[in-house]
């Protein structure tokens, strides 16, 4: 519990005066509990949009754009903890602190955009479950979105009974999406020789730098931003029971030594849960690369399945298959916990989960109804969400960078440097795919 305004709890400082008995290079005990949070955001790293992209990338280019991807999990790796430490120091997500700093028409302008991000977020995870179900079961497409909107829903409710359980159903769904998209490496081994000559940079035409710009859209997302701080935030607060939206029943920040653990847990937590995103995507990638060179059909995700199970076997089919449902599910119910969160802290109105998941299911069912081809709905919402990056990397970095809402924690210069470089790097490619986008 918070201790009464104008006091602080035994043992601690106020925001601004540094601790000098505060550990600096060790974690202590109990490092275990304190992960978690960046497992359950790493779930957008590896959702059916990742899939897409980098099978596409594969079979199209072969390992020539593996580089890319080595180098988005690394600017991730940087964003994510980012996001995860302005939760931790202010106690507050990123959309609380915009909320509370952005007058009303703003405030709605900014909620608008950030909506329409998690809409297209939700729309592709939905429709990727739907694809593993007929591949796994012969479903109709419709039919497997309700069934992955109705089993989101459950994950939605665990939430309900405590933030340690849904992040445990997550992760166990996070094993199931690295076995079910690695295994086909163990069958097919790509050469070493072209795993190396895939990390020298380069591009082959227009096409390749618009697949690389996917790749990186489909990876650093939007709402993994905002739903990172609140995860960290919820995660860490004391007590039984998380804080709601609000960050009501936060007070990390009047402990010091308190916070300088729990960023050092932090990085352990991102570097480990973004590590084992980055061998699922290096994974797709590299088994397109070796056995969906050239074949046709591969550029989409049913015939990219079928030209698995010729190359690899039924087993492997199947195993990718329940890779592919495992991401649609967990993806969409971290989808719709962010929209939640997005939704708290910029109107400061709190809508009940299941409630945002039988809402945001429908424009997925409609697309699927209207027999749009799911793959390229895939692609589209890719596109939706390069509108939304920057509107989530640069209010980031504004906010880790000023003294007033971090206090000593505050971005030093080459955390600084860092930040705005990635950030730089990442809305030029995301600008690089619409105008490609368009111009195509």
């Amino acid at each position: 519990m918070s201790a009464p305004a104008g006091t602080a709890p035994a043992g601690t400082e106020p925001v601004g005066v540094p601790d000098r008995r505060a550990p600096t290079g060790r974690l202590g005990r109990g490092l275990l509990p304190l992960l978690g949070p960046a497992f359950v955001a790493a779930i957008a790293y590896v959702d059916p949009g990742n899939v897409a992209a980098n099978v596409s990338a594969g079979s199209r280019y072969g390992y020539m754009l593996l580089w890319v991807l080595v180098a988005a999990n690394l600017m991730a790796v940087l964003v994510q903890y980012q996001s995860a430490r302005l939760g931790i120091v202010t106690g507050k997500s990123l959309p609380d602190l915009l909320g509370e700093r952005l007058r009303r028409p703003a405030r709605l302008a900014y909620w608008g955009q950030a909506e329409v991000v998690a809409a297209a977020t939700d729309v592709a995870e939905v429709i990727g479950g739907a694809i593993a179900l007929q591949l796994l079961f012969d479903l109709p497409l419709v039919l497997g979105g309700v069934i992955v909107g109705v089993v989101s829903l459950g994950l939605l409710l665990v939430q309900g009974r405590g933030q340690r359980r849904f992040e445990a159903a997550v992760i166990a769904l996070l094993a199931v999406i690295t076995v079910g998209f690695v295994a086909g490496l163990f069958v097919a081994p790509p050469a070493p020789g072209d795993v190396l000559g895939g990390l020298v940079p380069r591009f082959d035409g227009a096409d390749s730098v618009l697949l690389a710009a996917s790749m990186l859209g489909a990876t650093v997302m939007p709402h993994a931003v905002y739903l990172h701080s609140a995860l960290a935030r919820d995660h860490h607060a004391r007590g039984q029971h998380a804080p709601d939206q609000h960050g009501r029943g936060v007070d990390a920040t009047a402990d010091h030594r308190r916070v300088r653990r729990l960023l050092g847990a932090t990085r352990w937590d991102v570097v480990g849960a973004l590590a084992v995103a980055g061998v699922v995507n290096v994974a797709l990638l590299l088994v397109a690369a070796t056995t969906l060179r050239g074949v046709d059909g591969t550029d989409t995700i049913e015939g990219a399945h079928q030209a698995i199970v010729d190359a690899l076997g039924p087993g492997i089919g199947v195993v990718f298959a329940l890779g592919l449902l495992a991401s649609g599910l967990a993806s969409t119910s971290v989808g719709a916990y962010a929209g939640a969160v997005i939704m708290g802290g910029l109107l400061k109105v709190r809508v009940p989960l299941a409630v945002r998941r039988v809402v945001t299911l429908i424009p997925a069912l409609v697309i699927l109804a209207a027999g749009a081809e799911p793959t390229w709905a895939l692609v589209v919402s890719q596109v939706v969400l390069s509108f939304g990056i920057a509107f989530a990397l640069v209010p980031l970095l504004r906010l880790t960078g000023n003294s007033e809402v971090m206090g000593e924690f505050v971005d030093g210069p080459r955390m600084r440097v860092a930040g705005w470089t990635v950030a730089a790097a990442i809305v030029t490619l995301n600008l690089a795919l619409l105008v490609l986008t368009v111009a195509g």
